[in-house]
């Protein structure tokens, strides 16, 4: 009798340590499965990463936000620039492959995109850039869209639509571009990134059923940072701290001469990349399109909350 109350108690003591580690896979994977999820947001970032100061800022943050399933930094055009060499493209791309060599990030693409803007309406530019959009707008599942960041020219995605207009109820795009009143209406294109590429700003107006949202030169201006702030958070550090604060003391303003100190400098990009992040940071409206242009509504960045926007950028780099 003992002996088969002590087989039925080491039987007992085996079912419990089987439930233990049931449960137990089943809370890993569940925690696995929670952590992919929210990772809800599926992005490429299509830079012009060489142009100025505030991309290379903006991509960090990308890099770090963890609502962020970052595939790739596609590299942008920027030829209008009086600085620019014949090859701004790879001037981008050499600085997309060293941000992420000094944050030794894994398994973010870096595709060449075009080196020239596009020249017929209707006809793309293709490149590797255009290529990865495309091929990654289609690995989307269904009601599952891909967020395409423009921080510069528009050329890589226009391409890729004109490419293979089958992606476009795949895309939501989100550029960085024009001035715009928003009590009028009025838009102004004569904007450095839409003046990269006119012509690829035109065939994401006129796509009629591309969903695309704008951060306005207007909207995104007022987000500025001091390099005093910058000094305070990255100041003496290494890695990617430094190339961070390495990049704002040797680059110069070619458009302006005021504040030749540069103790001053608006973040234009991690305006857009905040308000992906954080949507309640930003207030959208629908807008329609100017007038030229297929009449259809647009999202329009109108207003952005710059002290919490702030706070969020750094809190996503405290530890650089």
């Amino acid at each position: 009798m003992t002996l088969l109350k002590n087989l039925h108690l080491k039987n007992s003591a085996k079912k419990m340590i089987f439930h233990f580690f049931n449960g137990l896979l089943l809370f890993c994977f569940l925690n696995v499965k929670a952590q992919d999820s929210a990772k809800s947001i599926d992005v490429i970032i299509d830079a012009d990463t060489a142009n100025e100061v505030d991309d290379l800022y903006a991509i960090v943050s990308a890099i770090l936000q963890p609502k962020f399933n970052l595939h790739a930094i596609t590299s942008a055009q920027f030829h209008t620039s009086p600085l620019a060499s014949e090859n701004t493209v790879m001037e981008s791309q050499t600085i997309n492959e060293e941000i992420i060599r000094l944050m030794d990030v894994k398994g973010i693409m870096l595709p060449l995109g075009s080196n020239k803007p596009l020249t017929t309406y209707g006809i793309p530019a293709p490149s590797e850039a255009s290529r990865v959009i495309i091929e990654t707008a289609h690995q989307m599942k269904e009601h599952q869209k891909l967020h395409v960041v423009i921080l510069g020219s528009t050329t890589n995605v226009a391409s890729a639509i004109l490419e293979d207009p089958s992606i476009i109820p795949k895309l939501k795009v989100h550029y960085l571009g024009f001035w715009h009143t928003p009590d009028t209406n009025v838009y102004n294109k004569k904007e450095f990134n839409s003046g990269n590429d006119p012509i690829a700003v035109e065939v994401l107006l006129n796509t009629k059923t591309l969903d695309l949202d704008v951060m306005t030169a207007t909207t995104s201006q007022h987000l500025t940072f001091t390099k005093q702030e910058v000094d305070s958070h990255l100041k003496n550090k290494k890695g990617i701290a430094s190339y961070l604060i390495n990049r704002w003391e040797t680059y110069d303003r070619w458009w302006t001469k005021e504040d030749p100190e540069k103790k001053k400098w608006v973040m234009w990009d991690v305006a857009i990349i905040e308000a992906l992040a954080y949507p309640e940071l930003s207030t959208v409206k629908p807008f329609t399109t100017p007038p030229e242009n297929t009449q259809r509504n647009i999202g329009i960045h109108t207003q952005i909350d710059v002290p919490a926007m702030k706070a969020n950028f750094w809190n996503a780099l405290k530890n650089l």
